[in-house]
């Protein structure tokens, strides 16, 4: 075990429970550590149901792309805790983390504190000791207590699509969801707003109103679409005519040009050819990436493409339906899912938009999570759904079983879904974990 696993796991009997969403532990830590907070480069802050990581993403490929040395604080991690924390571009290495992690123990001194808020300030302890241009901040859960709301004045805040997920801890509607992610607004602060529902647009533009911040909304300030095999961007700036993204999906053009407005929005001056380049070299594991090689990849039949997405709410389902749809529509191919989900997720509303697309359904069970939804009963819901679904023990043995079906004898597409959990291990069982 590494010695920062064993701290970590320490860390998590700190408080009862693992999420408990308030500022105050925080700013007690962040006081005691000297904070560390106010002593990190230009921030960038993230909040939104789905596309933050994307968004994210492109942001780091365009600003390296242009010499800038970036930081990245994202969660969760998919195999290993150090993926949270890029510093000027790499993962932190395993002495660093350790000893962050260390520090930020030893000054909490056994406080009540959960485990995301302090390795939130050991994550800050480390941006601030590390010098970087900028630091592009993911909020963990919701936004407004969200640990990585201390940062009191960032360069830029960023509200990407708002759907319905984490009912629990933010309320069970569109418009409180947004409210939420809306936290983040600082006065004076440019806040670029992603394409919304009417409902979540409504309060985040309220929101910025009386926060006095200057809005970039999409589909009126600037807009990102895709024509003739591009990327067009268009602001009151001007027009790019861009290459497409290399991430897969008609999504992740509004992810793009949420970057792009980002960028142009806080006058970074990034020239457009890093924009170009940010494009089509932008890496994000999980996120419709296409497994080619690996040990899962060689059980299937010759012909499969194996595609994995750890997207797990509603919204998340329309964005990897399309994204499949647009591959049929290229090359039609029968699709079959394989997917695990938390008990804490919507299946069926995530399961829906499949109908019609999937010819079946595996469901497994999700390794290591005792959160995980048993295979059975997530068949049952993706049967409501209107799939045909059967429960297996492990992707391995559903794609053994795919293997087995007569429609998959040619060329056909596996899609591994319904957890960024179940994807993480997926990615370590194939042998090909994030770098």
């Amino acid at each position: 075990m590494d010695r920062s696993t064993a701290i970590l796991e320490r860390l998590l009997k700190l408080h009862p429970r693992e999420i408990d969403l308030s500022l105050e532990r925080i700013d007690l830590l962040m006081a005691a550590m000297g904070h560390p907070d106010r002593h990190l480069p230009p921030v960038i802050h993230v909040a939104g149901t789905n596309g933050k990581g994307s968004t994210t993403a492109f942001l780091r490929a365009m600003l390296e792309a242009a010499g800038k040395r970036v930081h990245v604080y994202t969660s969760p991690h998919l195999v290993r805790f150090h993926e949270r924390i890029r510093l000027a571009g790499s993962f932190v290495d395993e002495d660093e983390l350790a000893d962050a992690l260390v520090r930020a123990e030893k000054i909490n001194d056994g406080q009540p504190i959960t485990q995301f808020e302090i390795t939130t300030a050991a994550a800050f302890d480390l941006f601030a000791r590390h010098p970087a241009d900028m630091l592009l901040l993911e909020v963990g859960l919701g936004g407004r207590l969200d640990a990585t709301n201390v940062v009191k004045e960032p360069l830029a805040t960023i509200i990407t699509p708002v759907s319905i997920d984490h009912e629990k801890f933010l309320g069970d509607t569109i418009e409180a969801i947004a409210f939420e992610k809306a936290g983040i607004i600082k006065r004076g602060r440019p806040l670029i707003v992603a394409p919304q529902s009417a409902a979540a647009l409504a309060v985040i533009e309220e929101q910025a109103r009386l926060k006095g911040a200057p809005t970039f909304i999409a589909n009126q300030d600037w807009v990102a679409y895709p024509e003739s095999g591009r990327l067009v961007y268009q602001d009151e700036d001007g027009l790019l005519d861009l290459p497409a993204p290399r991430l897969v999906g008609r999504h992740q053009y509004s992810n793009a040009g949420t970057a792009i407005a980002a960028l142009r929005s806080a006058g970074l001056g990034i020239p457009t050819s890093a924009i170009e380049t940010g494009l089509t070299t932008v890496e994000w594991p999980a996120r419709l990436q296409r497994l080619t090689s690996g040990a899962l990849v060689s059980l299937a039949r010759p012909g499969a493409e194996i595609w994995l997405d750890g997207g797990h709410n509603p919204g998340a389902g329309i964005v990897i339906a399309e994204a499949m749809a647009d591959l049929e529509e290229r090359a039609t191919r029968p699709l079959f899912l394989i997917s695990g989900m938390l008990t804490t997720k919507d299946p069926v509303g995530f399961f829906r938009h499949f109908a019609g697309l999937a010819r079946k359904a595996f469901t497994v069970p999700v390794p290591g999570s005792l959160a995980g939804r048993e295979p059975q009963e997530l068949a049952e819901a993706a049967t409501a759904a209107g799939l045909i679904a059967e429960p297996v023990d492990s992707v391995e043995a559903a794609i053994r079983r795919i293997s087995t079906d007569p429609v998959a004898s040619g060329a056909h597409r596996i899609l591994i879904c319904g957890s960024l959990y179940l994807a993480g291990t997926v990615l370590s069982a194939n042998g090909t974990p994030p770098r």
